[in-house]
């Protein structure tokens, strides 16, 4: 099979397209040939040696990724037999593998692709679709919320404003550039504006003629991250969920102290990793669920942004400059 290998921690430019040795599944295991392979930012920092949540740096030379649909082509020993010919997605945890023609995965963990879906789209929502219902646990949005989702043309951004809008809350969507904020306005924010431009936070306060945001969903810290929450109102609420490179630039996740927190009003807490599984009771595969049926339905629609696997490093390139929008993901 061709594969995507990483045999020395560093640049984008590392990530090497290959012919490699077809992987065999295990006992409760399954073969996929892959249609559609997710790119997350977890696996950029992962390929320059950082651990992320992960207790090690990866043992080189590895595939990387960690979201995959597409056919299940061989079973491994114990596996139920009707698995085979089946359409399926799979976040695969922990191990790595999914830059590839095919994948292993654990069949415990396999979700069949419903109907309405796409390999594509159903990869969006096992990872990134995920997280977002995860996220939502924290809040109970309604029509009185005023939201505001920076990184509003991302992966998360896309479906948070979507879901959002369909709890019926007023959305206030940011993005970087004249065509994220068009996509935004297509996505159906209420407002939609450039955070490149320094008056964006005027423009808002204009737009909501006097009205507070209700509710920041924060994955860029920074300046921005800061302005945001600004216009948020007394008992108002802060959801951390990440920090882009450029947030980093500018000041780095956006933190505050109990004094600050009481003198505002409002609260801010960190929602990924323990905070969300334990919120989740421990069960992730059931926000998995939810975010397949509600794309099943209609609810949510992720956007997909699309590289051949053979431009892996394109594609890590133009994630880690803010060049994509929506999810992304490798095509073989």
């Amino acid at each position: 099979m061709h594969a995507v290998r990483l045999h020395a921690f560093g640049p984008a430019e590392n990530l090497t397209y290959e012919r490699t040795e077809d992987p065999v599944p295990g006992p409760g295991q399954v073969r996929i040939a892959v249609a559609a392979a997710g790119v997350h930012l977890l696996d950029a920092a992962l390929r320059q040696g950082m651990t992320g949540p992960y207790p090690a740096p990866a043992e080189l030379p590895t595939i990387p990724g960690r979201e995959v649909a597409g056919t299940v082509d061989r079973l491994g020993d114990g596996t139920d037999p009707s698995r085979l010919g089946k359409k399926v997605v799979v976040h695969l945890g922990m191990a790595p593998g999914g830059y590839a023609e095919l994948a292993v995965a654990d069949a415990a963990r396999l979700h069949e692709i419903p109907a309405s879906l796409d390999e594509g789209e159903a990869v969006a929502m096992i990872g990134t679709g995920r997280t977002t219902m995860g996220i939502l646990q924290f809040t109970d949005l309604g029509p009185d919320d005023i939201v505001i989702v920076p990184a509003a043309a991302g992966g998360i951004g896309t479906l948070l404003v979507q879901y959002a809008k369909n709890a019926g809350a007023r959305v206030v969507g940011l993005a970087g550039g004249p065509e994220k904020v068009r996509r935004v306005v297509e996505n159906g924010a209420d407002l939609a504006v450039d955070y490149k431009q320094p008056d964006w936070p005027d423009q808002v306060r204009g737009n909501l003629g006097g009205r507070r945001a209700t509710v920041v969903f924060d994955s860029v810290g920074g300046s921005t991250a800061r302005s945001a929450v600004d216009l948020l109102g007394k008992g108002g609420h802060h959801l951390v969920f990440g920090w882009s490179s450029q947030g980093l630039r500018d000041g780095g996740p956006l933190t505050f102290t109990e004094e600050e927190l009481a003198e505002r009003g409002i609260t801010s807490e960190g929602v990924l990793g323990p905070p969300m599984i334990q919120k989740a009771g421990g069960d992730i595969r059931a926000l998995e669920e939810r975010a397949l049926a509600e794309a099943a339905a209609g609810r949510l629609r992720p956007a997909v942004h699309r590289f051949p696997l053979a431009e892996a490093a394109a594609a890590h390139r133009a994630l880690e400059t803010r060049g994509t929008v929506g999810k992304v993901v490798l095509v073989p």
